[in-house]
């Protein structure tokens, strides 16, 4: 009986879960191989090397956060309910490169990488945009309540990793605060 190929996404697939279990030391063709149950040369059949099986995986999570920006940026509603949207998405469990953990344990593994920094201080620079663009929108350019709604989503990520009580409720809570602060002033 032949087996299954596998793709260069079931190997990303495989490094994100990879990564969100167990750490950035879990991203090399043996460990990933070993977990698909298979040889290294199917890892070498898709990536010339480690260090460009990273820029794949990266690749992938910076498109991934890229297309759902940009879902955002296109859904027809008014700033006040697109602010909201933000929160309820980061509330919502998913799989892949949406799995709870992910965007914490990419985070940390750019401690110490340098593209997996550089990826995501990217793809923060474009949603800070964005939170800041739709809060202008609204008439509040105090660039600290972009930073606190984008700091508490990021905290409530890390935090939901490994505490199944945290809720990412609790960001559409903060944003419905701000807003209701800042109606009444």
């Amino acid at each position: 009986m032949a087996k299954n190929r596998l793709s260069p996404q079931d190997w990303i697939a495989a490094a994100v879960a990879a990564l969100t279990s167990s750490g950035p030391s879990t991203l090399r063709a043996e460990t990933l191989a070993r977990d698909l149950n298979t040889t290294k040369g199917s890892f070498y059949w898709h990536f010339k090397d480690v260090p460009t099986f990273h820029e794949a995986l990266l690749l992938a999570w910076e498109t991934h956060a890229q297309s759902k920006l940009q879902a955002l940026r296109e859904v027809d509603a008014k700033p006040v309910s697109k602010l909201r949207l933000i929160a309820e998405l980061s509330a919502e469990a998913g799989t892949g490169l949406n799995t709870p953990g992910t965007e914490a344990a990419l985070r940390a593994w750019a401690q110490e990488h340098d593209l997996a920094r550089e990826t995501v201080q990217r793809i923060d620079a474009q949603r800070l945009e964005l939170i800041r663009e739709l809060l202008a929108e609204i008439d509040l350019t105090n660039a600290e309540l972009a930073h606190l709604i984008y700091a508490a989503q990021l905290g409530l990520d890390a935090l939901s990793a490994h505490h199944a009580d945290v809720s990412g409720q609790s960001l559409v809570t903060l944003v419905d605060l701000i807003l209701a602060l800042y109606e009444d002033a």
